[in-house]
């Protein structure tokens, strides 16, 4: 796999969702709007009953921003404009009346951390460790903070933040409710996937749909806070210690 996809398959009522980036599933502003559309379009569809979302490859759910659109940018409003691709994928998650599962397979970073909130149920192996690096490029985890909180709560988003070069184990992940369960291997998740997926599909349909307002309820402001957080973003990308890092990271 070489070249950067966001794909869906329907397997009878469940739907697949898949990204994939070489750079170690990274995303950029294109592949962000990509995932936006499916999301919405997919969740308009009434033979689909449920969501799953993964990305490709084995060892890597999701490293994050792309670092050479970071790098690229030059004024305050397309930093808004790039970081807001993360919000439009969150809200859009938020807001999809169908059920998401995450199939988390391998590490997240930055964003890709943000993602994995903002599934309704996560499972993931044991390599699926987090790291949330921003601080580390001069930057915060602004956009997506409120659904990393709203999921493992203030004080671990505050210690997962605060150490930006630190990846935590998926078991600790596990702990604070970000994922359900950890499973030895891919094979084992995608079996339990399956299995679960192919549960939700045996129930009430107007019962999950009022299930998901239920778990996202007082969430209605972020169709503005996102978009305020990202302002912060866009700002502090242009400076200059965020700038000399990205570059180093990059090369």
């Amino acid at each position: 796999m070489n070249h950067p996809y966001v794909k869906q398959s329907i397997e009878g009522q469940i739907a697949y969702i898949e990204f994939y980036h070489p750079s170690h599933n990274s995303l950029p502003g294109d592949i962000l709007q990509k995932l936006v559309d499916l999301i919405e379009n997919t969740g308009l569809n009434k033979e689909v009953k449920v969501i799953v979302l993964q990305s490709g490859g084995d060892r890597t759910f999701c490293a994050g921003a792309s670092f050479t659109e970071l790098i690229n940018i030059t004024d305050e409003e397309s930093g808004k404009l790039f970081f807001s691709g993360f919000a439009n994928v969150i809200n859009a998650m938020r807001t999809c009346p169908k059920i998401i599962i995450g199939r988390i397979q391998g590490k997240a970073v930055g964003g890709g951390l943000g993602i994995i909130a903002a599934c309704d149920y996560c499972l993931a192996t044991k390599h699926a460790e987090i790291k949330l690096s921003e601080l580390n490029i001069g930057l915060g985890p602004f956009v997506i903070g409120p659904v990393i909180e709203r999921k493992i709560g203030l004080s671990s988003l505050s210690q997962i933040s605060l150490n930006p070069t630190e990846f935590y184990s998926a078991i600790w992940s596990q702990q604070q409710g970000l994922y359900a369960e950890v499973f030895e291997s891919i094979l084992e998740l995608d079996r339990e996937v399956q299995i679960f997926a192919d549960q939700l599909c045996n129930y009430n349909d107007e019962a999950m749909k009022e299930l998901k307002i239920l778990f996202w309820r007082d969430t209605d402001h972020w169709d503005t806070l996102l978009y305020e957080q990202a302002k912060i973003s866009g700002r502090l990308v242009l400076s200059n210690y965020t700038k000399e890092r990205l570059r180093k990271f990059k090369n």
